[in-house]
This record gives structure tokens, sequence and C-alpha cells, in this order.
């Protein structure tokens, strides 16, 4: 996987690293290593798909890989370091949508690998369906580990207990039915929205999976 020159945004995942990287300077001459460890921890892991992504057959376009690299600043960096999540109420919400709209898009992906090339059809609303669930049962596989942690360990990760939990997996529904959305508007040949566009990268750049 390489980063070409008209990547879209290769600004921003750069500005991530920047930012990863200049905090854990900082906390180390400062001393503060709680802030250093979580820096170039989260920037290591923004370099897994890097590692990845040639190991499993995958050519990840760059909106996917900056992607990724934002939501980790943001929930490990900006979330828990910077107590995003206790200072703006809608810092939960935002990242718990944005990660629905996510595996909605893969969900997609992998329902149209499995149907592309091969005998098996299945309907646009089919794979919308499929997707939708996947991204759904994700969330919900989240919220009971969210769940486990504060029972086990006596954390709060629920914050309000049922409350959160079940806003949480509303808008995880929302974020699953946008990202399901996309995936559907693709087999339809509906045009251009950016989810939309996100796809067609994707499968472009790993017709193989796709049966061609």
């Amino acid at each position: 996987m390489t980063i070409r020159r008209k990547a879209p945004f290769p600004w921003l995942l750069i500005l991530t690293w920047l930012v990863l990287l200049g905090a854990a300077v900082g906390g180390l001459l400062t001393g503060e290593f709680s802030v250093t460890f979580v820096g170039a921890g989260t920037f290591l892991l923004t370099l897994v798909p890097f590692w990845l992504a040639p190991r499993v057959g995958l050519n990840l376009p760059i909106g996917f890989v900056t992607a990724i690299a934002v939501f980790l600043c943001a929930t490990l960096f900006l979330g828990e370091l910077g107590d995003f999540y206790e200072r703006y109420w809608w810092w939960d919400v935002v990242l718990h949508g944005g990660s629905a709209v996510a595996f909605g898009l893969v969900g997609a992906l992998l329902m149209l690998m499995l149907v592309q090339g091969s005998q098996l059809k299945a309907a646009p609303l089919t794979v919308a369906f499929f997707a939708f669930c996947f991204a759904v049962t994700i969330g919900a596989l989240w919220e009971i580990w969210e769940f486990t942690l504060d029972q086990v360990f006596g954390l709060n990760t629920q914050k309000s207990g049922l409350v959160d939990t079940m806003w949480d997996l509303i808008v995880d529904s929302i974020g699953a039915l946008i990202g399901a959305g996309a995936g559907w508007a693709y087999l339809k040949g509906r045009g251009g929205g950016p989810l939309v566009r996100a796809m067609r990268a994707f499968i472009d750049k790993n017709r193989r999976l796709f049966g061609g």
C-alpha cells in the first residue's frame, strides 16, 4: 500500500502523526510519561494498517488509513488522555456514530465479497440488511465489553449505566443505517456521496476479492 501524491487528505494523516509524536516527546521532556505512553502507543497503532494490509492481501486507499488514524487519535488520545469524553458530551456520540458508519461499510463490503463473482445472488436490500446487522452486532458486543470491564475491574465506562448503553446502541443503529445505506446506493448505481466513493475506491483497488 502506497501513499500517492493525489491521495485524498494525506495532510490529515500527517497532522495526526505530528500531534501524537509531539505529545509523546513533550510528555518525555516534562516527565508526564503517561502522555508519552499513550501518544506513542496510539501512533504505533496507526501504523498497523500499513503493516497488516499487505500481509492479508488488501490494498487500502489512503482515505481508509487516514480515517482509522483519526479515529484512534480521537478515542485513545483525545478521548481518554485529553478527557474529551467528560469535557464534551457529544464526543462519545460522534465516535460511536462514526464507528457504526464504518462498520456498516465493512459489512457491505464483506457481503459483496461473498456474492460477487459467484452464483450466489443477493439483492441490494439484502446486502444493506446484512451490513446493518453486522454493524449493530459490533456495537452490541462493545457494550458487553464495557459492561464486563465495569463489573470485573470496577470501572465506569458505561457512565450512567442503562441510559448510556441505550443511547450508544441508538447512535450505533443510526450510524449502521447510514453505512448500510451507502452499500445499497453503491449497488443501485447511485452516485456520489463520500461513503459511496470510499466503497468504490476500496473495490477498485481490490478487484480480485470481488470476482475480478
